[in-house]
């Protein structure tokens, strides 16, 4: 039997306040459409399908590379008339699963389950006890523990508002079922909506039992529906990914305060101190230790590096035994060897830099190849940009830039040369050659100053 998925993703989301779709507001660096699908991904579904309406061209837009069928709801008239839309297309004989664009935590473990529960029974229905149901439809069970129907909040009594046993609208039903309990939804409800969940009244009817499943966690099923609750679920899951790494011997100064925007690959004893964002790839090696405040998106840092307070390393190879910052700013395409020291305020653009290199402070560095042992000093910029095209710098080893120097690319400085502070390189220097460029000091005696002028 094969599984066709359908997330439902067409909801306005009125209360995210927002021009945004809903499921496009983003949960630890990716949407919350794109967790549901990671989750439906991992299993072994023939097809994925995604419903969508409101804003629907930003919404695919936004997910260019999903490997899913997109179907359009032209109105949103409700879950069931949301699925109607895509069950033609669907096979008789697969299960379909239906999952919701807005519930961004489920696991795919509670999903397999979910399949493995209506391989007996051709129905499961994923359902969840919690403290407060209010908003959920309600779990109506006979005497013997079976499931009679799904009493939506607006329509439920006094005693079916007392039931805890919520239902998450997460299901997986026969196809041929599907289509024709579809054709039977009516909008008698206070919602005036063709309801998904009402066909577990009409499964019931044909005697045909639904199997329940429950997750694992509570935090799983719940929805997004506003801000606070989208900054409720981040917080889970950004403690999910922090227990882990714990787990994993990564030091954490505060778990509360880190956030993992993607996946983090982790040698032994790295320490990681408060607020600290990693998003995309990124890659840690053995003892490296990264101070507060810095954000590390799509790096690999090598072993025994040390990463300094309110760094930005973007795009970057960070070499063994490196020392980048404080206040160090790495950008897409630098490559540094071992031994580099990068200091405070330095930025480094798309240049590769070999061992034993020090730029400490206050230094632009773009599009350039710096050899072995070149000390840059504080000030130091590589003019790069002519206003129309980027230019190429080359420094080879052993070379001494001074402060406060102007390098005007395309230009080479050849092994071994001396660059003195304040100088203007605007062509290639020899090999042990010292360059200068000093103007003769001179002094105005009696030098008075500018005044403004009284208005």
């Amino acid at each position: 039997m094969s599984l066709s998925v359908v997330i439902l993703a067409a909801g306005k989301g009125k209360r995210m306040c927002s021009s945004l779709p809903k499921v496009m507001h983003p949960l630890a660096g990716k949407t919350l459409l794109e967790h549901a699908l990671a989750a439906a991904t991992r299993l072994p579904c023939r097809e994925i399908y995604i419903v969508y309406g409101y804003a629907g061209d930003k919404l695919r837009q936004a997910h260019p590379g999903f490997e899913a069928q997109w179907v359009e709801q032209e109105e949103q008239l409700g879950t069931g008339h949301a699925v109607a839309q895509v069950i033609a297309a669907i096979p008789d004989e697969d299960d379909v699963m239906v999952l919701y664009g807005d519930v961004p935590l489920i696991t795919s473990q509670t999903l397999t389950r979910l399949v493995a529960a209506a391989a007996e029974t051709g129905f499961s229905l994923l359902t969840s006890h919690i403290e407060d149901p209010t908003g959920y439809g309600r779990i109506v069970r006979d005497d013997e523990g079976n499931i009679l129907r799904v009493v939506e909040e607006k329509d439920a009594g006094d005693r079916e508002k007392s039931i805890n046993e919520i239902n998450t609208g997460m299901m997986v039903v026969k196809s041929r079922w599907m289509k024709k309990w579809l054709g039977s939804l009516t909008v008698g409800n206070a919602q005036k909506e063709y309801l998904l969940t009402d066909i577990v009244n009409l499964s019931v009817n044909e005697k045909i039992p639904v199997q329940s499943v429950s997750p694992d966690s509570v935090m799983e099923i719940k929805g997004v529906n506003d801000r606070l609750q989208l900054a409720e679920l981040e917080r889970r899951y950004q403690l999910v990914q922090a227990q882990g790494l714990l787990r994993r011997g990564v030091t954490l100064a505060d778990p509360a305060r880190f956030d993992l925007r993607g996946e983090l690959e982790t040698g032994r004893d790295v320490v990681i101190d408060v607020n600290v964002v990693i998003e995309g790839r990124v890659s840690i090696g053995s003892n490296v230790s990264i101070g507060p405040g810095c954000v590390i998106k799509d790096s690999d840092i090598g072993d025994d590096a040390s990463i300094s307070a309110n760094c930005v390393i973007d795009g970057a190879v960070i070499g063994k035994r490196n020392k980048i910052g404080p206040f160090a700013r790495i950008r897409p395409g630098a490559r540094f060897a071992g031994d580099v020291q990068i200091g405070n305020f330095v930025e480094i653009k798309k240049s590769g830099i070999q061992k034993d290199v020090k730029i400490n402070h206050l230094t632009y560095v773009g599009d350039s190849e710096i050899g072995e042992r070149v000390n840059v000093g504080a000030g130091t910029i590589t003019c790069n940009y002519d206003g129309v095209e980027k230019h190429k710098t080359v420094i080879g080893n052993d070379v001494f830039i001074g402060s406060n120097t102007e390098l005007i690319a395309p230009v080479k400085i050849n092994d071994g040369a001396t660059i003195a502070a304040g100088t203007t390189v605007n062509k290639d220097v020899e090999a042990g050659a010292l360059e200068m460029s000093k103007r003769e000091r001179k002094t105005i005696k009696k030098w008075k100053r500018p005044k403004k002028q009284s208005p």
